[in-house]
């Protein structure tokens, strides 16, 4: 018996590694709030996550990164494409000061640079249309130049819109009309500079937007119809989705070229279909999906991916939806949402974030003595959802089920944590008052948070709100509030 025992463990051995390999996760920062990089670094660790996407190149984090042996991905915003993509010195200087640098003075395991993040969004109106190319082309030969080509590779992040099917099945797919010659001189780039095609890929999108899209279509459980495409069947639109991008490689000649999926995730909140049970649902059956490495039918090979995303940013942009702000496997605070097994921990759990500093224990509501229709309670409530973060609030939401005083309370302590508990950020006109007693709802998910004490980086980087040195929080509340008040 012992051989079996050996060869099972063996086997285990190899799946928890290629697991290890094969997930990776975003990290972004437009958070009000961010837990210092160390806090985060240490998380990662600690739940074997060993890759990393950035969405640009903040010295904090990439340092925090080095000597760890993370492998990491490395971006350039989009407003950055035009100088990197219109100067060769600009782009050597970038190369310089976020990659080599961080290599060589801190033993940062770069890998990639992402060259832009969904440049031909269709919403973009061909903003980067022409400049991308360029880009991707100055910064793979200022890695080249710098001697570190070969270790370092150029990619863009694309949104699975640049491809689509002319019959609705993958075997019809192709790159869009509209971008044809220009996607297909990024990929031949791509293929010529030994470096991969990265998609990103959101099932809970095609949800949010198309009410008849079939709900169980976008999870891995095997229960929707299958899509039958000429004796390929599809049960899943993650793995129709991914063989549409790999038809469209195929037809134009570059049915090798590696794929990465830059970003796959499930929100938490925000909308109804934007849930914990769906969310745990949708990621523990993607890591299910890849585990055994067995690919899609179009490519049946161990599968590059990035759950999207680490941690949930309070300073998205919510035009595409209210959803944008709950990506994250873990809340704002590094704490974990719901049971997930990534097969990187022993415990098959996710480990939160250790030593996180709060605020105090007290929160700003709606004061019990003031009338709904108070004149003061509408303009206050949309003063604060402006400012601060309400994304928690609405139908099918996690506190959709508040009532009237609930949802102004709600929305009143979301902006006087954001500033910090600076307590004239909970001086609404005769409408507020600032409580020790827990407002959250004793059933359901809804939670009225108190904030991270506020992480102040190194010279060069952008404060957030929630990260203005507190006298100047100060002074531009009491401007803010002075004129709310008249």
């Amino acid at each position: 018996m012992g051989w079996i025992t050996v060869t099972i463990r063996i086997v285990c051995l190899f799946t928890l590694l290629w697991s290890v390999n094969g997930i990776g996760v975003n990290w972004g920062t437009q958070a009000s709030h961010l837990l210092p990089p160390d806090t985060v670094v240490r998380m990662l660790r600690e739940n074997g996550i060993q890759k990393v996407k950035l969405f640009d190149a903040d010295y904090g984090i990439l340092k925090a990164l080095g000597k760890t042996g993370i492998e990491v991905m490395v971006g350039i915003p989009n407003d950055m494409l035009a100088s990197v993509g219109g100067s060769m010195k600009a782009a050597e200087k970038w190369v310089a000061k976020n990659v080599s640098e961080h290599i060589s003075s801190n033993n940062v395991n770069i890998r990639y640079v992402a060259v832009g993040n969904e440049p031909f969004l269709e919403t973009y109106n061909g903003s980067y249309l022409h400049i991308t190319l360029p880009a991707l082309s100055n910064i793979q030969s200022a890695l080249i130049k710098a001697g570190i080509g070969s270790q370092v590779k150029v990619t863009v992040p694309l949104n699975a819109d640049v491809y689509a099917s002319s019959n609705t099945y993958p075997s019809g797919g192709d790159f869009r009309t509209d971008i044809f010659d220009p996607m297909l001189k990024i990929v031949k780039f791509l293929n010529d500079s030994n470096s991969p095609f990265t998609v990103n890929i959101y099932p809970f999108i095609s949800l949010y937007t198309d009410s008849n899209f079939p709900v169980e279509y976008a999870f891995f459980d095997g229960n929707a119809t299958p899509l039958n495409d000429g004796g390929t069947l599809y049960y899943n639109m993650f793995d129709a989705n991914l063989d549409t991008l790999a038809h469209a490689l195929q037809k134009n000649g570059f049915g090798n070229l590696p794929i990465i999926v830059g970003e796959i995730g499930w929100p938490t909140d925000g909308d109804r279909n934007a849930n914990i049970e769906y969310a745990r649902r949708f990621n523990q059956g993607f890591m299910s999906h890849i585990s055994g490495g067995k690919g899609t039918p179009m490519r049946p090979v161990p599968i590059d991916a990035y759950l999207f995303s680490l941690i949930d940013e309070d300073e998205k942009s919510i035009d595409p939806g209210n959803f944008e702000r709950h990506w994250g496997i873990f809340y704002f605070d590094g704490q974990v949402k719901y049971p997930l097994n990534l097969g990187t921990t022993n415990s098959g759990a996710l480990i939160p974030a250790k030593g996180v500093q709060y605020l105090e224990r007290k929160w700003c509501v709606m004061k019990p003595s003031a009338p709904l229709d108070d004149p003061q309670v509408a303009q206050s409530v949309s003063y604060a959802c402006g400012l601060a973060d309400c994304t928690s609030l609405g139908y099918g939401t996690s506190c959709g089920n508040l009532d009237a005083r609930g949802n102004i309370s709600y929305a009143f302590n979301s902006y006087f944590q954001k500033y910090n508990q600076f307590e004239k950020a909970c001086e609404f006109p005769n409408v507020s008052v600032i409580t020790k007693t827990d407002p959250t709802p004793t059933v359901g998910n809804c939670k009225f948070p108190i904030m991270i004490q506020p992480y102040y980086e190194s010279a060069g980087r952008r404060f957030g709100c929630g990260q203005m040195p507190l006298p100047l929080v100060s002074v531009l509340l009491l401007l803010l509030l002075t004129v709310v008040q008249h």
